[in-house]
């Protein structure tokens, strides 16, 4: 009798098929196999998604990238959630290493949705009890989702490898605008105290990726700028920035982003833009026409790996922020 009623804790690890790659690694930082499945686009568009191990009481990761078309991918991992909560899954959670329509998370004018909030409600009836998600655009977004939201922080990654291979002797935090000063100043912390310049610029709300900037508050005369920002999608505003720095007498300009949407062109504009390098992750799949010469690509699996560990036994996530909260 007591075998039958054995409590055993069981992690499951379940991937969308928007970024395989990244799949395998976080499968293999935690030692586990991506469960197997099927998973098929009908001809009117209709995706079908099935499991093909029992998944009755286990602890369930669902992961996702959110690579163009998007919208496809949301659908894909709702409903993989719907299929683990009618299968008993136990405790299902989403790992979203980019939270989708992150940038809608507040009306401009009226008449217009919160989609960030939307998505939020739409993973809470598909049935997640957890969201994990990587350096969203705005933090207000955590408080979207009636449940637990682990919001993990790429900073440490990319600021290390800045360290590394630049020093901090030299160095200023440059934020693409006025708005993301205060992740300037975490990163500025982390580079031993270095200075915080900004970029002031304007966009228009009826244009969407057109924004212009327009000059540099701070000094960043002779001084490795490192430009950071959550995500880059067409590159207009980082490229403009980086024309910006240069004409204000910088040195080396260091770009440093989490997402690397890359919408076209956004691989053109970074190539040519005078930048020496820049530093991504891999929450968003890059294919191979838009790797350019000076592109790195640092993995987010251990992060998103060590962050799920914590949750299934229940510990600190917090002791992963690595200094940045």
């Amino acid at each position: 009798m007591s075998e039958w009623i054995e409590n055993r804790k069981n992690l499951m690890f379940f991937a969308g098929r928007a970024h395989p790659e990244l799949a395998d690694q976080v499968a293999a930082e935690l030692g586990v196999e991506v469960t197997p499945q099927t998973a098929r686009d009908f001809a009117n568009g209709e995706i079908f998604v099935r499991f093909e191990e029992s998944v009755r009481g286990c602890d369930a990761f669902v992961l996702q990238a959110c690579p163009a078309p998007l919208n496809k991918w949301i659908m894909e991992q709702l409903l993989m959630i719907d299929a683990l909560k009618r299968g008993s899954a136990k405790r299902i959670t989403a790992v979203l290493p980019m939270y989708p329509y992150a940038r809608q998370d507040k009306k401009h004018r009226g008449r217009e949705p919160i989609s960030a909030r939307l998505i939020a409600d739409m993973f809470k009836s598909a049935g997640a009890d957890r969201i994990i998600t990587v350096d969203l655009h705005t933090d207000q977004i955590q408080g979207f989702f009636d449940g637990p939201v682990d919001h993990m922080h790429a900073q440490g990654q990319l600021s290390d490898y800045v360290r590394e291979h630049y020093g901090t002797d030299n160095i200023c935090v440059v934020s693409p605008d006025a708005g993301r000063v205060k992740v300037g100043e975490k990163w500025a912390d982390a580079l031993d105290g270095a200075p915080l310049a900004f970029v002031h610029k304007t966009r228009d709300p009826n244009v969407p990726n057109q924004v212009k900037s327009n000059r540099v508050v701070g000094d960043v005369e002779g001084r490795t700028c490192v430009l950071m920002d959550d995500m880059i999608d067409t590159g207009g505003t980082i490229a403009g920035a980086v024309r910006v720095l240069k004409d204000a007498g910088a040195g080396d300009v260091i770009i440093a982003t989490t997402h690397g949407v890359f919408s076209d062109p956004a691989a053109e504009r970074l190539a040519s833009c005078g930048a020496k390098e820049v530093i991504t992750t891999n929450t968003l799949p890059i294919p191979p026409e838009k790797h350019f010469e000076n592109l790195t690509v640092l993995s987010i699996a251990p992060l998103l790996a060590r962050t799920i560990h914590e949750v299934f036994e229940n510990g600190s996530v917090t002791s992963l922020f690595n200094g940045v909260a």
